[in-house]
């Protein structure tokens, strides 16, 4: 009888992980379910207060200031032909509309999105990219309940921590339609302006 072959099924999400970062030229890459969960993490490792941001943009970001305990102050940036912007005064880039090849800047968490209207249309997904060990490990545990990256039976929790894993179905795609992955910058969006918006008020 054949002997029974197990598989790892991070294993797969790990193998878009590198794929990701060494395109990108980053040191470690980190999947998450989305760009907005990789913000929002970002958010809570750094301790946020007061951060700026575009009043056109993506509403998801201002939530994830918010919700990881920070306040937002928009700005009147024009950013969508460069694919990115910094939450300043944060390392913590929005880097949604923008993946190239070698984009990554030293020093920063530069958070990527894969949803179905962005250059590599996994459907959802995301990703930081970082040179900060210690902001991967916090990343590694918190986007998966606390748990390492092993069966639960045979982990001990170390952290309380969020379900904001990406799933390997998710990473198997995104390897397959890397492939043919060509790079580049999204196409401009027409955002709300957040500023004029009373939940943000």
């Amino acid at each position: 009888m054949p002997e029974k072959i197990k598989s790892n099924p991070y294993d797969i999400v790990r193998k878009f992980e590198e794929t990701i970062s060494s395109y990108t030229g980053a040191k470690y890459g980190i999947a998450l379910e989305s760009c907005s969960a990789a913000i929002f993490l970002c958010c809570k490792f750094y301790k946020v207060k007061e951060i700026k941001i575009p009043k056109f943009t993506y509403p998801s970001v201002a939530c994830s200031i918010i919700n990881a305990g920070g306040k937002v102050k928009f700005e009147d940036w024009e950013w969508q032909h460069y694919g990115w912007y910094e939450l300043e005064p944060s390392p913590i880039i929005d880097s949604a509309k923008c993946l190239i090849e070698n984009m990554y800047v030293p020093g920063k968490a530069m958070c990527l999105s894969f949803h179905g209207k962005k250059r590599l249309k996994i459907g959802r997904g995301g990703m930081v990219l970082t040179d900060n060990t210690y902001l991967r490990d916090y990343l590694k545990l918190m986007r998966f309940d606390g748990r390492h990256e092993c069966a639960l039976k045979n982990d001990i929790l170390g952290a309380v921590g969020w379900n904001m894993y990406m799933t390997p179905e998710q990473a198997a795609r995104g390897l397959e339609l890397f492939q043919w992955y060509k790079g580049g910058i999204d196409s401009p969006d027409e955002y709300s302006d957040l500023s004029k918006m009373e939940i943000f008020k």
